[in-house]
């Protein structure tokens, strides 16, 4: 199919992008070929960091590189006036020979403090503990001594940390634990919580960043107690950049830096639980998901929409129907996703920094001409949504003919970006299903995207994605579009009599 040839070409030309495989500020490059940086002792014009995408390290929504690291290290390069250039590893072994070899200054990802990696790298800046914790359901009977385990079926998946921890721990209580050892390669430790947390499992045992991350959309879950010893973990920089380390070792201490690093840490630790309710969903399957998805998106409650007592859907009804020739789509479409993303609140703002009445991202914002506090107007919001959308759309016109699949797409696009959209179109081809097609099959594809093994397939090029909250976000807005244009066509019916 010759998007897949064309398709990273055209994103850059309609300034869509996610983010482009170039290496500049605020982009990222994977890639093979590196050029080795001199080893100097004074900072240089652009800072070159090497990282590994995560859910909470490294990631792109809605067009904006976001991450734990990544904005701690866009603070080090700013206070020290540095330009900043990633590079996207695919393991963490692959992330040391960077360091190794002077490929790249720092890497900004949290590398365990093992002696192993002490021999290869030198850590700094922030630590952070993690230890092996027990996931198990939030109830009266809740687990709290590691003995309570004897007798207990736990689930691990097979060959993993976890499973040795489990035997070695079986072994230091005298026996009795009664470990299951999947055996199943498409399995992630984020699947075993979300089975935990629906009752098909009744126990798992993941790392405490994991956890926490998964605690705050599943308040179903306890995760007090540990199993494992504490593991300590850092940046990292090459055995020649001492003199940087010692740097960041500084910055990291001060105390404003302090306090700005637990700012950032609450956003993607506890303050996206509002962004990803959506993802109470999760479970074992694709198939499963898919279903709790299409429960998800069910009737709109008109006794939440319809508030103004004069037959509009909301009071930005003026504002919708101005644009929607703007971005190509039924005026419906436009209050649904704003229903979708706001409740219809021009001064909303995600834990991601999207604003607005549509959610729209500053650095989308800015691409269109517009600053970030113009987000707050809630014309300016529908204006650049209605862009977005038009320039998405004309995208896809090229691949997909059909106008509510189409739609469908854009959506998509809307929500999690047009790079992350693509990638499940070349996993959706790669892996047999078809890449015009979104129901029950790039939707598919988009969660897979969620899993290390297909976000770092060759195919791919814009990492992790949040995989079940844009599945979800097709399904509500389509749905509250048709609940929409059907009312809209009740009240026209009702006028004429």
């Amino acid at each position: 199919m010759n998007f897949l040839k064309n398709i990273l070409f055209l994103l850059i030309v309609l300034g869509i992008a996610s983010c482009s495989n170039t290496t500049s500020e605020n982009t990222a490059s994977k890639s093979d070929s590196l050029p080795s940086i001199a080893v100097q002792h004074d900072f240089p014009d652009t800072l070159v960091v090497g990282t590994i995408y995560s859910p909470s390290s490294f990631f792109i929504l809605k067009g904006d590189t976001l991450g734990y690291d990544y904005e701690r290290i866009k603070a080090f390069a700013r206070e020290n006036k540095m330009g900043v250039k990633f590079h996207v590893a695919t393991s963490m072994k692959e992330l040391i020979s960077y360091l190794e070899n002077n490929k790249v200054h720092v890497a900004a990802y949290e590398i365990p403090m093992t002696a192993e990696y002490k021999q290869q790298v030198i850590h700094c800046g922030e630590q952070n503990v993690k230890y092996q914790v027990l996931v198990q359901p939030q109830t009266k009977d809740t687990l709290t001594n590691v003995t309570q385990l004897i007798g207990r079926d736990v689930y691990v998946i097979h060959g993993s940390s976890y499973e040795a921890r489990l035997r070695n721990l079986d072994s230091e209580i005298g026996g009795g634990i009664k470990i299951h050892a999947i055996d199943n390669d498409s399995l992630i430790s984020d699947d075993l919580i979300s089975m935990v947390a629906s009752g098909r499992l009744p126990l798992t045992i993941v790392d405490s960043d994991i956890a926490e991350i998964n605690k705050t959309y599943n308040d179903s879950i306890n995760i007090s107690l540990k199993v494992g010893f504490p593991q300590r973990a850092s940046w990292a920089v090459g055995k020649d950049w001492k003199w940087l380390a010692d740097t960041i070792n500084v910055w990291a201490n001060a105390n404003s830096t302090i306090a700005t690093a637990r700012q950032v840490r609450e956003r993607y630790f506890a303050m996206n639980k509002h962004h990803l309710d959506s993802m109470k969903a999760l479970s074992d399957s694709v198939s499963t998901i898919i279903e709790m998805a299409k429960n998800n998106a069910g009737d709109v409650d008109y006794s939440k929409i319809y508030r103004r007592g004069d037959g509009d859907i909301s009071a930005y009804d003026r504002l919708f129907k101005k644009y929607a020739a703007t971005a190509g789509v039924e005026w419906t479409v436009l209050a649904a996703i704003g229903y979708v993303e706001s409740n219809f609140n021009p001064n909303a703002v995600s834990w991601a920094g999207a604003r607005g009445l549509m959610q729209v991202m500053p650095g989308t914002a800015r691409g269109n001409g517009f600053s970030e506090e113009s987000l707050s107007d809630p014309e300016k919001s529908v204006y650049i949504a209605s862009l977005v959308i038009s320039k998405t759309d004309k995208f896809f016109q090229s691949y997909i003919s059909n106008r509510a699949e189409r739609l469908r797409f854009t959506l998509a696009a809307y929500n999690a970006g047009v790079g992350h959209v693509t990638d499940a179109m070349k996993l959706a081809q790669k892996y047999g299903k078809k890449p015009q097609v979104w129901y029950s099959n790039v939707e598919e594809a988009i969660l897979w995207k969620m899993r290390p093994e297909f976000y770092n397939d060759p195919v791919c090029s814009f990492g992790y994605c949040r995989g079940t909250e844009t599945l979800n976000y097709v399904r509500q807005v389509e749905n509250a579009y048709r609940v929409f244009r059907a009312y809209e066509a009740k009240q026209k019916a009702k006028n004429k009599k």
